[in-house]
């Protein structure tokens, strides 16, 4: 979760974005057969052609469900197995919130999204604006040498799966309405398909218990005791930025942090020191758990 300059990866996407079906089938394709992103009669079990199966493959391991020998994780366990899973179709609006979440702090894997969400600081921006700032941080910050087409197609691949396109795109509806990122309306056009945005604002559609996991996530890779909230919200020292990351206002940001400390007053609390409103972490609750709340109670709904 901590960006490291020589631990990154552009362009392993194959140029496909990631679609709803692609997790599951994937998935629950690989629980059955470990290496059937190996076989030669992958592209049949799949139904997809050969590069496809390579997308799949990274888009699993990118948002964190696979890890890199194609054994599935404990989240991908709790979200997708056909059996257990909580949510193994995403038919919730939470999973894509999560998965954006596990797009958006894996620098390793995707290093673009991480810089995008956590370090591209405009509201307003083209095409060429994100080509160019990602081309100058990857140069400033990023061991590898790594070809500008490749970043280019990392950068018009976020732009794809995040921005809905309008009547004039060149992108079809088909391929946007079965991107699912798309739905969380972080990331729209603004007066033509040349120009986007990516405001802040109070994500209503983004469930606590989200946040709730992204904020273990990163307390869990934390020594000490407290943390100031403005860290939390913009990052630091190559770390997460829990709000950048979900597009929140600081008002909202700390709004859900408190309504965290309310839910889990065994784990934190929030206190002014020497002026700096810092979050204390009494205890380290589990990511996954912070979750299950989430999937509980919808449950209990469907019940």
């Amino acid at each position: 979760m901590i960006f490291d300059p020589r631990k990154t990866a552009f362009g392993r996407h194959e140029t496909f974005a990631l679609r709803y079906g692609w997790l599951p089938k994937g998935f629950q394709a690989a629980v059955r057969n470990p290496k059937i992103f190996l076989d030669d009669l992958a592209t049949v079990e799949l139904g997809v052609g050969k590069n496809m199966v390579k997308s799949i493959r990274h888009w699993l391991r990118a948002t964190q469900m696979m890890d890199s020998d194609d054994v599935a994780t404990e989240l991908g366990e709790f979200i997708l197995d056909e059996e257990a899973g909580v949510d193994p179709f995403l038919e919730d609006e939470a999973t894509i919130w999560l998965v954006h979440w596990l797009l958006a702090s894996n620098p390793r894997l995707a290093t673009a999204w991480y810089w995008f969400f956590n370090r591209f600081q405009r509201v307003e921006f083209t095409s060429e604006e994100v080509v160019s700032s990602l081309s100058d941080f990857v140069k400033d910050r990023v061991s590898a040498k790594v070809a500008v087409g490749t970043l280019k197609g990392d950068a018009m691949m976020i732009l794809r799966m995040y921005a809905s396109p309008d009547s004039k795109s060149r992108v079809s509806y088909e391929d946007s309405l079965d991107t699912p990122l798309a739905l969380l309306g972080l990331l729209s056009h603004v007066s033509s398909n040349k120009v986007y945005q990516s405001r802040q604002g109070a994500q209503v559609g983004l469930p606590d218990a989200v946040v709730a996991f992204a904020l273990a996530q990163v307390v869990q890779e934390m020594d000490g005791a407290s943390v100031p909230i403005e860290e939390l919200m913009y990052g630091s020292n190559d770390g997460m930025s829990i709000g950048s990351a979900f597009r929140l206002t600081e008002s909202e940001f700390v709004a859900r942090l408190e309504r965290l400390c309310a839910i889990y007053p065994d784990n934190y609390n929030i206190r002014d020191t020497a002026g700096i409103s810092q979050l204390y972490i009494l205890s380290k609750p589990d990511p996954i758990d912070c979750l299950a709340i989430h999937y509980s109670d919808e449950a209990r709904v469907a019940a």
